[in-house]
């Protein structure tokens, strides 16, 4: 059996999705500052966090002035003479 959509049950659905939008962007308007206030407040105690963090790192004692030289390079490695000749070159006008 085939059943004919009315013209009360389309409006009647209209309706309801229109409400349900309304309803949704005034309760937004209402609940988002509220919201924000307390996302930034999480954000803000993360970020505390972190920086507690760091400052609770020790740092290395040095002198003031000091050179600090964390990595030698390898003394293994010798220049390819048999790479070519230099040529001493001038730039002609």
């Amino acid at each position: 059996m085939l059943q004919q959509a009315s013209l009360y049950g389309f409006v009647r659905t209209i309706l309801i999705i229109v409400l349900v939008y309304y309803a949704i962007k005034i309760s937004t308007r209402l609940f988002a500052p509220y919201l924000m206030r307390y996302m930034s407040k999480k954000m803000q105690q993360k970020f505390e966090g972190q920086f507690g963090q760091q400052q609770q790192r020790p740092e290395p004692k040095q002198k003031e002035g000091e050179t600090v030289i964390d990595k030698i390079p390898n003394r293994d490695s010798s220049s390819n003479n048999k790479v070519g000749e230099y040529i001493d070159y001038e730039d002609v006008d």
